[in-house]
């Protein structure tokens, strides 16, 4: 099956490829992103292959449309960049690859939290210039702490047993049942603001969708306590930028790490290394010595990446011969990062 790959990096590329021998589609590789302004690349191809910073709004899908396209396949497991009414209204169907390994994101979350509690990054530096002091840098310990994971899904349900083995105590927010793997696992399930006054670690993990968009507010940041650490790998917006500036230059919270920026899609993924940050927001935000960002690369293993090329490569042949869609998004459905 012939289809167009956007926002595609080496990684994608490779992996693609080397799953694609199993399966023959002609793939073509793509730079740009997705959106309004790109959809005249996508012209005749029945599929379309995009990734979490494309922006496939109404338009562009009825550009899409016009162009030939009848199926788009998310290489990621969210999908709240793209407009499933509209898409059900032009008749695109819709697949996503929800199934890669959960284990990627949940290690990043204590790869994230070790290094800010530990201050790795600063004691990183000190030694590069043959600075061997440790003034300044006590850190502590996970055992004993309260572990708070908002959205209790595979990936928060990953994040759990880890911590457990940390010896924390984990406790969590999700408004729906939680699934039976977390039965054998002993969390406490709290609600929201409940969690955030108890909790030494916050990490995120809830669905992006309209009633989780600025989850964690000014409100939210003030029952924090304000030696808590906050971890978001799961989409951007969940946490309000602003507040979260105003929480840190007050000192209010312990420290951030950040996998995902609300504002990502014009950043993150490329090299802007000899370039001016013109992001007013992020550029603060890396100012503060309590903030650790990194560009969106949670699932950024070969394991994760073989599975999603795979996931992604058997819902086009499907697909193509007319089965099933068992990773099909409806329009019913809300966005989901878990």
């Amino acid at each position: 099956m012939k289809a167009a790959v956007f926002s595609t990096h080496e990684f994608d590329r490779e992996s693609l490829t080397t799953a694609n021998q199993d399966y023959g589609h002609q793939l073509t590789f793509l730079e740009p992103r997705l959106d309004q302004t790109t959809t005249a690349l996508g012209r005749g191809f029945p599929a379309v292959i995009v990734f979490v910073n494309d922006q496939l709004d109404a338009e562009t899908l009825e550009a899409l449309k016009n162009g030939g396209t009848r199926l788009v396949a998310l290489r990621c497991a969210g999908f709240n960049n793209i407009d499933l009414t509209a898409a059900a209204r032009l008749g695109l169907r819709v697949v996503r690859a929800p199934g890669y390994l959960p284990h990627c994101v949940a290690e990043h979350v204590f790869a994230l939290l070790l290094a800010l509690v530990r201050h790795i990054p600063q004691a990183y530096n000190r030694v590069r210039e043959n600075n061997f002091s440790d003034d300044g840098l006590i850190g502590f310990e996970l055992h004993g702490k309260t572990f708070g994971i908002v959205g209790a899904g595979h990936i928060g349900q990953a994040v759990a047993r880890i911590a457990h083995g940390f010896g924390c105590k984990v406790v969590a927010f999700d408004p729906c049942v939680p699934s039976p793997a977390g039965a054998e696992l002993p969390i406490t399930y709290l609600p929201l603001d409940e969690l955030a006054a108890r909790a030494d670690v916050i990490s995120l993990h809830a669905p992006l969708t309209p009633e989780t968009h600025h989850l964690i507010n000014a409100d939210l940041l003030a029952r924090m306590k304000p030696s808590a650490m906050l971890i978001n790998t799961g989409r951007g917006a969940l946490i309000d930028t602003a507040a979260l500036i105003a929480a840190l230059k007050q000192e209010r919270i312990g420290g951030v790490g950040l996998d995902v920026y609300e504002l990502e899609e014009h950043v993150f993924y490329r090299d802007l290394s000899d370039k001016v940050l013109t992001d007013d927001v992020l550029a603060l935000l890396l100012n503060f010595r309590n903030v650790l960002v990194t560009g969106h690369m949670g699932f950024l293993t070969h394991e994760a990446l073989a599975a999603i090329a795979m996931a992604t490569l058997e819902n086009l042949a499907a697909f193509d011969r007319g089965q099933p869609l068992v990773d099909e998004i409806k329009c019913l459905s809300t966005g989901t990062g878990r």
